[in-house]
Formats: C-alpha cells, sequence, structure tokens
C-alpha cells in the first residue's frame, strides 16, 4: 500500500512532508464530538443549533453552506487533507454520502454535543452514546462494501478523533445552571469519567489509535466574553480554571487507560495551550480582531443567530474567530498543523 503523506504545508512556519513509518497505513479519520468536527450531522435535527445557511461556509467550495460550524474547512477535514487521504470528510447522516466517503472515514460529531449526557440533551443534539451506535452501525455498513477483513484493517489501523467538552462547561454548566448539584471539581470528574468510557467503548469496537483533544480556553472565546467578561469582556478565568481542570484529569485518565490498553495508542492532545498563546498573541499570527467573531457583532452570534441577515465582516482572515464561538478556518489550520508536529510519532507511529 502506498505510505500517505502527512503535508504539513499548512502552516506558515513549516517547511517539508512527513512520511508515514514503513509499514504504516492510516487508511480513514473517524471524527467524534461537538461542532469543532461536526461537517454536517444536525442538518437533519429539530434543534437550533444548525448552520446549513449563509454566511456559514463562506470560504468553502465556492461560499456553500454545508453545516460546518466555520468559515471555511474544519478540523476533521484538515486532517484528512494533511493525512493525504481527502479534500474533506463527510458527514456520517449526510443523505448523499458515498460509500468512498464510508471508506476513507466520516464525522459522527453533532454540533452542542458534550460529555456530560445532560448537554446534548438540552441542545436537541446527538449524545455521544448514539454517536456509538452511529459507529456500530458504520462498521455493519462497512462490512457489506469491503468485506469482513478489509473492515477488521480499516477499523483497527483508522485515526479516532474525539472532541467534546467546551458545551458542558460553558453552556451546561455555566450558562444554564444545569447541574448545580456539583461543584467544579465534581463537573469535571463526571466529564471525564464519560469520555474515558466513550474511548474505552471505541477500543472495544476496535479502535487503536484514538486522539483525545483537550478542551479549549472556553472563558477566551468572544460569546464567553460577552456573558463572563465582565463590560470589558475580558477572557473570564473561572471558565479557564474549569476547561483546566478538566483537562488535567483527562489527560491523567488517558495515560492510565493508554498504559492498559494492549496494541493501542490512546493520546491525551493539549489545544488549550496552542489556541490560548493565538489569543494571547493574535497580532503575531497575523491577525487583528481576536475578541469579536467575523458574523454580525461578533459577540453574541452563532448558529442560528449568525444567519443571511446578518453583515459579515470584509476579510475573515484577519480574524481568530469565524462566529462568537469557533475558530475562523485559518485558525484551525494553524492548530491541526502544531498538532500533527508534536503528536505525529505517538499517533500514527507503528501499534505496539
Amino acid at each position: 500500500m502506498v505510505h500517505l503523506m502527512l503535508l504539513l504545508s499548512l502552516c506558515k512556519t513549516t517547511k517539508g512532508v512527513m512520511q508515514l513509518p514503513a509499514n504504516v497505513s492510516v487508511p480513514a479519520v473517524l471524527a467524534f464530538g461537538d461542532s469543532i468536527m461536526d461537517t454536517g450531522n444536525n442538518n437533519g435535527l429539530k434543534t437550533l443549533v444548525k448552520c446549513n445557511f449563509p454566511p456559514y461556509g463562506k470560504d468553502f467550495e465556492g461560499g456553500t453552506p454545508t453545516g460546518r460550524f466555520c468559515n471555511g474547512k474544519v478540523p476533521s477535514d484538515l486532517l484528512v487533507e494533511e493525512l493525504g487521504i481527502k479534500e474533506y470528510m463527510a458527514a456520517y447522516l449526510d443523505p448523499n454520502v458515498k460509500e468512498s466517503d464510508l471508506v476513507s472515514g466520516v464525522c459522527f460529531a453533532s454540533g452542542a454535543s458534550g460529555y456530560d449526557p445532560l448537554t446534548p440533551k438540552i441542545a436537541s443534539v446527538i449524545p455521544m452514546s448514539d454517536q456509538l451506535d452511529m459507529f456500530k452501525e458504520y462498521i455493519g455498513k462497512l462490512k457489506g462494501i469491503v468485506g469482513e477483513e478489509r473492515t477488521n484493517f480499516i477499523i483497527s489501523n483508522s485515526l479516532y478523533v474525539v472532541v467534546a467538552g467546551s458545551d458542558d462547561i460553558a453552556n451546561t454548566y455555566f450558562v444554564v445552571h444545569a447541574r448545580i448539584e456539583y461543584d467544579i471539581p465534581a463537573y469535571t470528574d463526571l466529564m471525564s469519567n464519560s469520555a474515558t468510557n466513550f474511548v474505552k467503548e471505541l477500543y472495544k469496537l476496535g479502535a487503536r489509535r484514538i486522539a483525545v483533544l483537550s478542551a479549549p480556553p472556553i472563558g477566551c472565546v468572544p460569546s464567553q466574553r460577552t456573558l463572563a467578561g465582565g463590560i470589558v469582556r475580558k477572557c473570564s478565568e473561572k471558565y479557564n480554571e474549569a476547561a483546566k481542570l478538566f483537562n488535567s484529569k483527562l489527560e491523567k485518565d488517558l495515560d492510565s487507560l493508554n498504559r492498559n490498553s494492549p496494541h493501542a495508542r490512546i493520546v491525551y492532545i493539549d489545544v488549550y495551550n496552542p489556541l490560548l498563546d493565538i489569543i494571547l498573541n493574535y497580532q503575531n499570527y497575523g491577525y487583528k480582531v481576536v475578541d469579536r467573531g467575523c458574523c454580525g457583532t461578533g459577540k453574541l452570534e452563532v448558529a442560528v443567530l449568525c444567519n443571511p441577515l446578518d453583515s459579515t465582516c470584509p476579510n475573515p482572515s484577519e480574524y481568530v474567530f469565524w462566529d462568537s464561538y469557533h475558530p475562523t478556518e485559518g485558525v484551525y489550520r494553524i492548530l491541526i498543523s502544531q498538532v500533527l508536529n508534536k503528536y505525529f510519532n505517538q499517533l500514527l507511529g507503528h501499534l505496539p
């Protein structure tokens, strides 16, 4: 099998290409979690957490809104692009999803989902448990397309990426106050336990290369600055402290799980610090605006509030955030390039 190439030309500071180790193949990428990864699974749901309308997709394939919470590609797309698998990742629930999409990997993530089972219930989106059920169904479909032997190879050698936690902290805990019986230490325990159990289930189903991304500095996204940053809209430290506490527990739990899971690479991925660096030093990265999104006022607009009636900034590449909650494609490109540079060998080396 031809070795897949890792194209690292996306980040300005990176030159050349990296190659997967000899006899290593990553045939597909499979994504789970929330709006960071979602490529359109929410489109058919009865929920307000949608974005299959302008101005979303302003810079995606000629301005097509697809259900990606961004002006362009999201991290799930960029991962398959950088690994040389395909140009973008289809949503599993896309009615037009092709067999070739299934074979090379699809996205099960749902915008506004979370590790806390209450989080997707509040937003009327797809719980992580249902995403696992969709994955089980996917395995059955794959067997019908390529046979059992090839399916087993794809499942065991593919890269699995899990991203959630932001909506648990920002929405369920702080905004909605739906978990008043928990203090922050107890709630982050719930989140980390749920995340670890999700990864255990993926492992039971055959996954062996599993990347779990940390929560971001959620207190610094424009909407949370507006809601909890005071008159001057500073980063909310209580939100960020909750994210850091969750991340420390998640990293410890995943390290333990990795040690106790034979023939697996289960890797905690820190995106908190790289994104915080972009936010704090945005001008060094070539950005001009960090505290507002490109859509509307940029202070609260997200999902249905960011719609065709809103004006957008003329140049999204000058903004760290596309809407009040999600980074622009340019920021995602930097982050994914940094992540693959740092964790490449851990994730994509030979399975132990």
